[in-house]
């Protein structure tokens, strides 16, 4: 089936995280650090932390401190406890925005989501505004020019739910999130490796949003994804 143009945004904001490496490597650190206390530290029987440090070695975190926050999470070294919550709220042009967060302090983090919406041009919304136009799943996103019926024998043979071709080329395969990793092992095996691998929030529609009103999205954007608690910011825009 074919799918709504994303390639350049995908690679726009994967620009945009190499810009920001430092703050990725605090937020995996974050995720392992909670995924570890919850699940244990063996990844082979926590598939949170697996995500975690899939995300750490994509990142380029060296393997000596991906083990050592590993061991600091699972001996509650440093006393913190995180909380794991989730803002809803609109951009520019009414575009749905799902921030989440992890906190140690719910009355700061919720201080911050509110002004950086208010002083920005967006709104923060109530608990289920906008979820329901976002899909939890697993994502891989392929280059366009990638063979389209490879991907999609091994896909689906493999357990995805759709493969999606976009306008500009792009292949997108969609996963529930328990099939993630079998997918992703899949596909790895037979050769294909997605530029984009994640357990994500997928808009089920975009938003196309250009000109002045994309910056002042873009600006939101960063803005929101520069505060210290957030973990990850989901949308529904399509910056041209």
């Amino acid at each position: 089936m074919a799918g709504h143009s994303k390639w350049a945004n995908i690679q726009h904001r994967k620009g945009r995280q190499d810009e920001k490496r430092g703050k990725i490597w605090t937020r995996i650190i974050r995720e392992i650090t909670v995924a570890a206390r919850q699940g244990g530290p063996d990844i082979k029987d926590n598939p949170r932390l697996r995500l975690a440090v899939d995300k750490a070695k994509a990142a380029n975190m060296p393997a000596d401190r991906i083990k050592y926050n590993i061991d600091k999470a699972s001996g509650n070294l440093d006393g913190l406890s995180y909380e794991e919550i989730r803002y809803e709220g609109y951009g520019i042009a009414g575009a749905a925005i799902i921030l989440d967060t992890m906190t140690d302090n719910r009355v700061r983090t919720v201080a911050e989501v509110r002004h950086a919406f208010s002083k920005y041009g967006g709104n923060l919304g109530t608990e289920g505004s906008v979820a329901f136009q976002f899909k939890h799943c697993g994502q891989f996103v392929f280059a366009p020019g990638t063979s389209e019926d490879k991907v999609m024998e091994v896909a689906l043979e493999a357990g995805a739910e759709d493969v999606v071709t976009d306008d500009d080329g792009a292949i997108e395969v969609l996963t529930a999130p328990a099939d993630y990793e079998a997918v992703k092992a899949a596909l790895e095996a037979a050769g294909l490796n997605p530029e984009v691998a994640e357990v994500t929030m997928r808009p089920e529609n975009t938003i196309d949003i250009s000109g002045e009103d994309a910056e002042r999205m873009q600006k939101l954007l960063d803005v929101l994804e520069d505060l210290d608690d957030v973990q990850a910011v989901y949308h529904n825009a399509a910056l041209g």
